[in-house]
């Protein structure tokens, strides 16, 4: 049964640093590539950074050259270091195979204030 839980958020000020943690369960990990999504209040749900089976990464423009994604295959893990943070950074993260199942976890908040 696939299930994702997600740990790391919580409240830092802007220029801030944190790494998300991601644990991934059932056999889907080394099937498919890994994301991390974001929701902000009254918007969608956005892929923001995604990594490939072969570790290639691809980030969205509003993280590129602040946030490293990464995973450790051995342990079903995914991790989202976020660098540089701002406060339209705020948002529940979670991650999720790309494309994603249907199976969302509880997701992690971040919040980004002074």
């Amino acid at each position: 049964q696939v299930q994702f839980v997600e740990s790391g958020g919580g409240l830092v000020q802007p220029g801030g640093s944190l790494r998300l943690s991601c644990a991934a369960s059932g056999s889907i990990f080394s099937i498919y590539a890994m994301g991390w999504y974001r929701q902000a209040p009254g918007k969608q749900r956005e892929l923001i950074a995604h990594i490939t089976r072969s570790d290639t990464p691809y980030y969205a423009d509003s993280v590129k050259g602040r946030f490293t994604i990464s995973r450790d295959n051995a342990k079903n893990m995914v991790y989202l270091q976020m660098n540089s943070l701002k406060p339209e950074d705020t948002a529940v993260y979670y991650c999720n195979t790309v494309p994603y199942v249907d199976r969302w976890g509880r997701g992690t908040q971040v919040t980004v204030s002074s």
